[in-house]
């Protein structure tokens, strides 16, 4: 019987399009933040058994969409601590006006420096990157997810997340890209919240932010 291999699924949800991942393995799959389209997204996953649905931040567009997520797959919700009370807010009208699907449940777990979440043979590892908000987390795969990251809106190709919208500071998102630069390894592939994926290696060269 041939090998399972893992697979790396892209789903782009609300207006402001973001990047909604599915990180499947050995038929275990891992959501990270379904800012839309819950249900929706509950379908289109009927083929794997989502044994988490993850937030890099507590924003409603990674946010809105866990609700629905939940409630169709059972699958528990974690958060970082710091961002969860904003998370329950994703469907009411944000400082920007806008809303999304739905408020955020309370979180099954909350996630700290270190942890580790499990999906098949792949691991993640939390990493606290704060600056964008307050518990923005980066997701540094292991085992069969080695090479990725989900970096939520902490950095893009050639820039980094806002950090006018209450509870970020520039001075943090910045301590945390060099954390980054100097604990991810260049050749991982970063998975951002919104737009393209980019490297570390290409970021390490690019942007003007990590230098």
């Amino acid at each position: 019987m041939a090998e399972k291999t893992d697979e790396l699924r892209r789903y782009v949800v609300t207006p402001l399009q973001t990047n909604c991942y599915a990180y499947v393995s050995n038929d275990e799959c891992l959501v990270v933040d379904p800012g839309g389209s819950g249900a929706q997204l509950a379908t289109v996953l009927d083929d794997v058994r989502v044994v988490c649905v993850a937030a890099t931040h507590g924003h409603g567009d990674h946010v809105g969409g866990v609700a629905a997520l939940v409630r169709e797959t059972g699958a528990p919700y974690a958060i970082h601590a710091a961002d969860a009370e904003l998370a329950r807010h994703a469907g009411e009208m944000s400082e920007v006006g806008r809303r999304y699907d739905d408020n955020a449940p309370d979180p099954d777990r909350t996630l700290a420096e270190g942890d580790v979440l499990r999906v098949g043979t792949a691991t993640f590892t939390v990493m606290e990157t704060p600056g964008h908000t307050p518990g923005g987390i980066v997701l540094v795969g292991g085992g069969t997810a080695e090479g990725v990251a989900f970096v939520g809106d902490t950095l893009f190709p050639g820039s980094h997340g806002r950090t006018d919208l209450k509870g970020g500071d520039e001075a943090t998102i910045m301590t945390s890209l060099a954390r980054m630069a100097a604990e991810i390894a260049p050749e991982t592939t970063l998975l951002c919240g919104h737009g393209p994926a980019t490297t570390m290696v290409r970021e390490l060269t690019m942007n003007p932010f990590l230098r």
